[in-house]
């Protein structure tokens, strides 16, 4: 199906009805669902055949804990080495310069059954020319308000990431039912 502007003529492909050209160019390459708690999660040999990389994720951390903790993602066994967030909630906001390899919140164990969610993606990641960036946008809820938290980083390295592997600050598990997708996105 496809739609069409009456004022500017521009014409698009409606996501509606289950119209495949929309999402054509994403592939799912593998996806990881927890079946108990466990402190890493990782993806290894990551084909270098697409122009991008796609990470869906809906986790939270196993400890009985009422904060929220911070997910750190590395590339090859590489830390990201300069990155920045921007955080909002209800009642405050902030920017800053995150942990090495930060990339989302993660809510603790004590929020019942609250999952938080995150899209990651991973910009020119096979390209030997280019230092690998992300970016990622991500929400939790915290039982007394929610939070939403821009990332982005930068790993100084042009070496392609065929890994990918998710710890949670200090040492926490992610929880059982913790989902993890890998997609790769055609140029």
């Amino acid at each position: 199906m496809s739609i069409k502007s009456i004022k500017t003529g521009w014409t698009g492909i409606s996501a509606l009805a289950g119209n495949d050209q929309w999402f054509s160019d994403f592939e799912s390459i593998s996806s990881i669902t927890l079946g108990s708690s466990q402190a890493t999660v990782e993806f290894a040999s990551i084909p270098t055949t697409y122009q991008h990389l796609q990470l869906r994720v809906m986790s939270k951390h196993a400890t009985a804990s009422s904060a929220t903790e911070v997910a750190l993602m590395q590339f090859n066994s590489t830390s990201m080495t300069k990155g920045h967030y921007l955080y909002g909630s209800g009642t405050s906001a902030a920017a800053g310069i995150p942990a090495n390899g930060a990339v989302m919140n993660i809510p603790g164990g004590n929020f019942a059954g609250t999952f938080g969610a995150a899209i990651i993606d991973i910009l020119d990641y096979a390209n030997t020319n280019k230092n690998k960036t992300f970016r990622s946008l991500n929400g939790t809820e915290t039982n007394s308000g929610g939070e939403m938290v821009f990332y982005s980083g930068f790993y100084g390295t042009t070496t392609a990431v065929t890994n990918i592997k998710f710890t949670i600050a200090g040492g926490h598990s992610f929880a059982q039912h913790s989902h993890f997708a890998l997609y790769g996105i055609r140029g």
